[in-house]
């Protein structure tokens, strides 16, 4: 299937690693252009130059920038005014109990995984909606929808990006800008897999032993019963922003392994 992105101008943030990584690989192999994006030089420069061996004579870009504030925004949008598809991946998150989770981490968390999205997402759709065609995507979790009782300041935020991309969905109506949230279950990331060799390590067993207890204590109604990988969740995002796509808008896509028990 021709996913139509072929020369469209794509911008993915937090893409120097996982899903973020996974998904501007994803849409180079499709022929779009791509801007990555990281809070580090060194991480930005590894992102690009490994796409860029992958992808001889793609259109391969970086733009180092730290989201989790207006200015760094800003600082991004002055260096990339313009674009077709954007995906608000860029997010973080920690275990940590709610008597625990202070003012300031609850204003970091909004404004990195919430925030940064709503900024990019206010200036990118006015050209979008100029040209009549423009895909925005929020990548959101299963948490937003199952908050998990040891990152709850995390679910908010989660639950922040569906209800973000709903609203914007409603104010374009009848246009060609689609908006959706793609919400992954537990996926096989760079800090996730670090974290499970690391715990498998100090356990003194193997990494599989560590996955399946995951499954089998953390996230039982799992139907996958393992995590995903990166590039399987950057099908569903690659798929949402393409022109294929056209009459999916405000919805939120779950690519979760089946561990929301709800149907709808």
């Amino acid at each position: 299937m021709d996913l139509g992105l072929k020369g469209k101008r794509t911008l993915v943030t937090g893409s120097t690693a996982g899903i973020g990584f996974a998904t501007a690989r994803a849409l180079a192999a499709e022929g779009a252009s791509v801007t990555v994006n990281g809070r580090t030089q060194a991480r930005v420069d590894s992102a690009v130059d490994a796409l860029v061996r992958e992808f001889p004579g793609a259109s391969i870009t970086g733009i180092t920038a730290d989201l989790s504030s207006s200015e760094g925004c800003a600082a991004l949008i002055g260096q990339l005014p313009e674009i077709d598809v954007l995906v608000n991946n860029l997010g973080i998150y920690e275990a940590k109990s709610f008597e625990q989770i202070s003012d300031e981490d609850w204003i970091r968390f909004f404004e990195i995984n919430v925030l940064s999205g709503i900024r990019l997402s206010r200036h990118y759709v006015q050209g979008m909606r100029s040209r009549n065609w423009g895909r925005i995507v929020f990548v959101s979790s299963e948490s937003g929808l199952q908050i998990p009782a040891e990152m709850i300041h995390y679910g908010m935020t989660k639950t922040a990006q569906i209800a973000v991309a709903r609203g914007l969905a409603e104010t374009l109506a009848g246009t060609g800008v689609t908006v959706n949230s793609v919400l992954p279950g537990p996926t096989a990331s760079e800090a996730v897999g670090g974290f499970v060799a690391q715990m498998a390590a100090k356990r003194g067993v193997d990494i599989a032993t560590v996955e399946r207890e995951f499954f089998t204590t953390v996230r039982p109604s799992s139907l996958l019963q393992r995590f995903a990988t990166p590039d399987e969740v950057a099908a569903m995002i690659v798929y949402t922003c393409s022109v294929q796509a056209s009459a999916t808008t405000g919805a939120a896509l779950r690519v979760d392994g089946g561990v929301v028990r709800a149907i709808a």
